[in-house]
């Protein structure tokens, strides 16, 4: 499967509104925005047409209204971002990513406990 182009950081946010309702038109996803975001409807127009363009979304006609669907599911964008973050910010390396997140973010007790699950499960299917 050929590589889709990267999505700038709006249109990952208005490609995260369509994921989450589903399938949407241009005003829904406007209504679905922070408020304080203010984009106008034109703006959300324009970003889901960059999103089917570039394969990302797909659309029906209901009616007189364009309603936007996943063309790709959500996990495979956030496998290609954080890919493309860890070669590009940290030369391919993922240690210091979850280092940052740790140290910058922190993490709960049941968060602590499911990544030290993750690393015993890495750590059996190593040996």
């Amino acid at each position: 499967m050929a590589k889709r182009p990267a999505l700038a950081k709006s249109e990952l946010e208005v490609a995260r509104i369509v994921w989450n309702l589903g399938s949407a038109s241009v005003r829904q996803v406007l209504e679905a925005l922070p408020v304080d975001r203010e984009l106008d409807f034109k703006t959300v127009q324009t970003y889901l047409r960059r999103l089917e363009a570039k394969g990302y979304l797909r659309t029906k006609i209901e009616g007189r209204t364009k309603i936007y669907t996943a063309k790709v599911r959500p996990q495979q964008v956030v496998h290609q971002v954080i890919d493309d973050m860890l070669r590009l910010l940290f030369g391919g390396e993922s240690l210091p990513l979850i280092q940052h997140l740790v140290e910058e973010h922190g993490l709960s007790d049941a968060e602590f406990e499911q990544l030290r699950n993750i690393l015993d499960q890495a750590e059996d299917q190593k040996s």
